[in-house]
């Protein structure tokens, strides 16, 4: 099975999981009448149309390339990502509202047990799929799965708030705890709403991801062979869980075609072995200049004339430059 079928299967699980606990917090709500249980139920009506928003967009992404896409659909992911977040951070406004209107009138709250019960299974549920949803999102670079975790992961943050109020009002019939809960953990949905919007809009921009530079930089470095001089001008853009990679690589001037060619089969393999086969490269060869061999570690090179001095650390910083044989 491929990555993206992967996350396509999987963002079905989220879909089915929101519609079944949306209906779990709408019984707990009908039973208790309590406003946070309410507002966690609300929220979980933008579960379920994220959900779906989610595994359409991951549909979309999974289709193959065509003449008017080649470089495949992957960049629905990041609007499908800023849609969720506007939504989540919407919720949180909406439970701030009814919290407030509730702790202005309050109401009566029943049956708080059997309540409890039933959103400590939703919060389960939840953290579950959501941590898994994350983790399989990162691995298979999908950040609509990624924002479907994490939305589903401050849902078990808003309803652990929920159950945690409901147990200090079941022993103190305290009832203004209810609202109070509500409101705290509105204004941690919005924030997290915000952050997922933040990245979305990261990612259609194209802007670059340092972790993943570094990570690539430093994978490239430990496993570098003495036949790559430098390494310049390296820029990565995410489209869904692909991974387009571009840079320079300068090798010796005296090799043949084919064996510049051995070179960069050889770099993309090592990527792979780190980032998996999600990852498209286009690298050129430079070839290098009587300077390079001041920073060449390749001893055994029989047309060097000049010196070798200084073996060059690749880092984020010097990588990405446009420019060749840093001195």
């Amino acid at each position: 099975m491929n990555i993206q079928k992967e996350n396509y299967n999987f963002q079905k699980v989220i879909a089915i999981v929101g519609v079944l606990l949306f209906a779990v917090k709408l019984v707990a709500w009908y039973l208790t009448n309590s406003v946070a249980i309410l507002t966690d139920a609300l929220e979980g009506i933008v579960n379920v149309i994220s959900a779906f928003i989610g595994l359409y967009s991951l549909y979309l992404s999974s289709l193959p390339k065509d003449k008017n896409h080649p470089y495949g659909h992957g960049k629905v992911e990041f609007l499908s990502a800023a849609l969720e977040g506007v939504m989540i951070a919407f919720a949180g406004v909406w439970i701030i509202f009814e919290a407030i209107n509730h702790l202005i009138n309050p109401q009566l709250i029943k049956e708080l047990d059997l309540g409890i019960l039933l959103i400590v299974i939703a919060a389960i549920v939840n953290l579950v799929i959501g941590l898994i949803a994350v983790k399989k999102g990162k691995k298979n670079n999908s950040l609509a799965l990624i924002a479907s975790g994490q939305h589903l992961i401050s849902d078990t943050l808003t309803t652990g708030g929920v159950i945690i109020g409901l147990i200090v009002i079941l022993f103190t019939n305290l009832l203004w705890i209810d609202s109070a809960v509500a409101v705290i953990f509105g204004v941690v949905i919005i924030f997290t709403g915000f952050k997922i919007i933040r990245k979305s809009i990261s990612g259609i921009m194209d802007e670059a991801d340092e972790d993943l530079l570094k990570q690539l930089v430093e994978w490239v470095y430990k496993n570098r062979s003495k036949n790559w001089i430098d390494l310049h001008n390296l820029r990565i853009i995410k489209y869904g869980s692909i991974l387009h990679i571009d840079c320079h690589i300068t090798l010796p001037w005296y090799f043949t075609v084919r064996e510049a060619h051995h070179e960069i089969d050889t770099i993309e393999k090592i990527v792979q072995q780190k980032f998996g086969k999600s990852v498209e490269f286009f690298i050129h060869s430079d070839d290098c200049q009587p300077i390079s061999c001041r920073v060449c570690s390749k001893h055994d090179c029989e047309k060097r004339i000049n010196a070798f001095e200084k073996k060059i650390e690749w880092t984020i910083e010097n990588i990405r430059k446009d420019e060749k044989h840093k001195i």
